[in-house]
């Protein structure tokens, strides 16, 4: 459940970038809902769902295949195309189930120490690196929060590095997870990779309600779902086969559109802490 920390791009090959040329790259994620990174699978016969140990800018990491091995244009990656190590063995996966076990115990230990200090922070998840060289507290606060005391304690408890990464409310939702308005889990804590931009134009052009309340997700910002409909719309609608559009027919059809309010919402950027 770890992530290599970059962004949210596939690494690639420090060859030469000949026109054309191609090399063999399999997807993997480092947590669920995650960013796919790309890695040279070398003589590996790697499937989606097999688990790998592979070399990242973090370390070795841990982290489970979700693209089969195809070939890409090299000019399509960025360098380094880093190689995977191995196929994960039955004590790679117990050493990863030690670590989230240990992840749990010291989430507890950083809310007594965030009480003891009295700082304003919300603590929203633990991770150790697959090696358990590092130790990766996100947390959620209103401003920047001085934590250089609480790094110190928790390197004198822990004896590994430590790193303290402050988060935005997306990505928050994002680790938690949830029911959104329609009932289903988070889209961004099930499948959705990356966070796109969501303007409050989208839902304009799909005649939705400007009611924050009616538009906004867990996180109180505009739904992602919003843009995933908005190409349709922008589109227009279809034809039906008598050349009269189909959604024109009705009562509906007979009365002009109401002027939508202007509404202005501060959204906020794509995080880059790589989720």
């Amino acid at each position: 459940m770890a992530d290599n920390g970059q962004k949210a791009r596939p690494e690639a090959n420090d060859r030469g970038t000949a026109t054309g040329e191609k090399v063999n790259v399999v997807g993997v994620r480092f947590r669920n809902a995650g960013k796919i990174y790309f890695f040279n699978p070398g003589q590996l016969e790697l499937r989606p769902g097999n688990q790998v140990v592979v070399e990242t800018a973090r370390g070795v990491e841990f982290g489970i295949v979700v693209i089969g091995d195809r070939k890409v244009a090299l000019e399509e990656i960025v360098a380094p195309l880093r190689e995977v190590i191995r196929k994960a063995t039955p004590e790679d996966c117990a050493k990863m189930e030690e670590n989230k076990r240990r992840a749990k115990e010291a989430f507890a230990v950083c809310e007594k120490k965030i009480a003891e200090h009295g700082l304003p922070m919300k603590l929203i998840d633990v991770e150790f690196t697959f090696d358990a060289g590092k130790v990766l507290f996100y947390f959620t606060a209103e401003g920047r929060v001085d934590f250089r005391e609480l790094v110190k304690d928790l390197a004198a408890v822990f004896r590994t590095r430590i790193e303290l990464r402050q988060i935005g409310v997306r990505d928050e939702a994002k680790l938690l997870g949830g029911l959104g308005p329609c009932g289903r889990e988070l889209c961004c804590s099930t499948w959705l990779g990356d966070f796109v931009p969501v303007s409050i134009r989208m839902a304009k052009g799909q005649n939705l309600s400007l009611n924050p309340t009616k538009i906004s997700g867990i996180c109180g910002r505009l739904m992602c779902c919003l843009k995933f409909e908005d190409a349709t719309y922008k589109g227009g609608c279809p034809k039906a086969a008598g050349g009269t559009p189909p959604c024109a027919k009705g009562p509906a059809a007979e009365e002009p559109a109401t002027d939508l309010q202007e509404v202005v919402f501060e959204e906020e950027a794509p995080s880059e802490e790589g989720f």
